[in-house]
């Protein structure tokens, strides 16, 4: 007896059979028991998701011989039929290789007459977006004034392919990809009733690789059943799709957090041995980075999984502006791989260039061989200190001595200082050294007032995201070793009085951008050019010339 892949052997025959799409089901259930029936419906989805599957149980419901309902009765001559494929008045097409005008006339000219057996005459249409324009002109009158014993049913990935004009004549459905946790659920089943070992493991690796396809999960399945004769271990299904190494992955995101180089370098040498897919790696340090992100700017969010105590503890070690940075760079650098001709090196680099472009990082001091790579210079330093890298080095040159440190302390505090001896506040996020999230948390702030070492501040609008209780520490810390003193942040989300220094950058590049155009319409090229061609000067593309104001 032949075999029946998995993915025909367990194709639902009823909507209860469907997992997922409840969304479409229902509106079709009642539609079907409610008899308010339409001429045509349009599936549309990925692929493997049950487009055709959904058409052909309706074909049924439609066609049943115990009458129109939500469940036909899968024993009747109409039934089987259809779940046969041999059923003479369900009509199969795949547009994809009946493309011309005449193929779909010669379709549609049986459409006038009454079904030979069934209750109504279906018409299946899968990949509809393939039609051409004159079969869709050929198509739309059908469509448009249907005989009442036609019904239409279309199935497409691409419905942003479809004229508009038939996608008004139908009723759109949008099938969804179904979550892994769902698949796993199908997988398991499936693999209960087939007397199949397997280990949990192994299921949710194809459920993730099949992307939300439950016919991708199926012959996924069938292979690995084959692969690991007849049983599912976690590693040889690994083995079978290729799956990166997970902690391999993890370990990577640690070393960055660490600014270890050399470590970073072995552990791509160790992922190498596997032989894996490079862009999809790099996808997954990106993956894990916005895992971190949200830990780190959503609070009260918990993480689940193996994994999750050493995600909590790099959100906790990681600058916020790093792990944007990071995962900046991976989301980039998946399009060089492509053009790489040793993708391990191009891996490489972008793990290198994480390194050496985040937020803090030294050059090296020469070009000795191999040393780790440098660590951030810490944060909270002062406004002297980031004045050039001569005076950097110079002063690491000098001990800094306790008259040394006051007197920093004082000029810095001399910079910040404004107005009859009120702080500039504008100034002082400017001097403080401020990134990130903590320097836009500032930015959207105004000094209300001080009470000793008490800050009181208005944020505006645009500031309500960054206002955390990290990001708050971030920034309070930062000001208290930029002025050498204790200061705590009481921030209050009224509307400021003063401008803050965000709306001073947007209100200065505003300036900037109208003393431009008023430059570009004077200017007496712009002019000649106007007169003597009737060009005309598009104001929008006028940008100012020279570095924004916007450190």
């Amino acid at each position: 007896m032949s075999y029946t892949v998995l993915a025909r052997k367990w194709r639902p025959r009823q909507f209860a059979q469907m997992i997922g799409q409840e969304h479409v089901l229902r509106a079709l259930i009642n539609a079907l028991d409610g008899n308010r029936l339409h001429h045509a419906y349009l599936f549309t989805g990925t692929r493997g998701i049950g487009k055709t599957t959904v058409a052909r149980v309706l074909a049924k419901a439609l066609n049943c011989e115990t009458g129109v309902s939500s469940t036909p009765c899968g024993e009747c001559a109409a039934c089987t039929e259809i779940d046969g494929g041999r059923f003479v008045d369900l009509i199969e097409v795949d547009a994809a290789s009946r493309t011309k005008v005449d193929d779909t006339r010669e379709l549609l000219d049986n459409v006038q007459y009454a079904p030979t057996r069934g209750r109504y005459k279906v018409y299946l249409i899968d990949e509809v977006h393939m039609l051409s324009s004159h079969s869709f002109n050929a198509l739309l009158k059908t469509l448009e004034e249907p005989p009442p014993h036609v019904k239409f049913l279309l199935a497409t990935t691409d419905p942003q392919k479809l004229p508009v004009t038939v996608l008004s004549r139908c009723l759109q459905f949008n099938l969804k990809r179904l979550q892994p946790e769902a698949l796993v659920a199908h997988l398991d089943h499936l693999c209960a009733e087939e007397g199949i070992g397997h280990e949990p493991g192994a299921l949710e690796r194809i459920a993730l690789a099949a992307g939300g396809s439950v016919r991708d999960s199926l012959s996924l399945l069938d292979q690995a059943i084959a692969y690991g004769a007849g049983k599912l271990t976690d590693a040889e299904v690994a083995d079978m799709l290729g799956t990166l190494d997970g902690e391999r992955i993890l370990e990577i995101i640690e070393a960055l957090a660490e600014g270890d180089g050399a470590r970073l370098l072995a552990l791509v040498a160790t992922l190498d041995e596997r032989a894996p897919d490079y862009a999809a790696a790099l996808q997954e340090v990106a993956s894990l980075l916005q895992r971190v992100a949200v830990l780190q700017l959503v609070e009260g969010y918990l993480e689940e999984g193996p994994d999750a105590e050493r995600l909590r503890a790099l959100a906790a070690a990681m600058p916020v502006e790093d792990v944007q940075l990071y995962y900046q760079i991976a989301i980039l650098g998946t399009r060089e791989l492509n053009l790489a001709v040793h993708q391990r090196r191009a891996f490489e680099m972008n793990l290198l260039r994480m390194l050496a472009f985040r937020p803090g990082a030294e050059p090296p001091a020469d070009a000795s061989p191999p040393r780790r790579a440098a660590k951030k210079t810490p944060r909270a330093t002062s406004a002297v200190a980031e004045r050039g890298a001569a005076a950097s080095r110079q002063e690491k040159a000098t001990p800094k001595t306790a008259t040394h440190e006051k007197a920093t302390r004082e000029t810095a505090r001399h910079a910040t200082a404004a107005h009859q001896g009120e702080t500039d506040w504008a100034s002082l996020v400017k001097a403080s050294g401020l990134r990130g999230a903590a320097l836009q948390l500032a930015s959207h702030c105004a000094l209300l007032r001080r009470d000793g070492h008490v800050w009181h501040l208005a944020l505006d609008a645009g500031g309500e995201l960054m206002n955390t209780d990290k990001i708050r520490a971030t920034l309070q810390d930062a000001l208290a070793a930029h002025l050498g003193t204790r200061v705590e942040l009481r921030i209050d989300d009224s509307a400021p009085a003063s401008e803050t220094p965000a709306k001073e950058r947007a209100r200065a590049r505003e300036e900037q951008l109208r003393a431009a155009q008023a430059s570009m319409e004077a200017d007496p090229n712009v002019k000649a050019l106007q007169e003597t061609f009737g060009a005309h000067l598009h104001l929008d593309t006028v940008q100012p010339l020279g570095p924004r104001n916007n450190d």
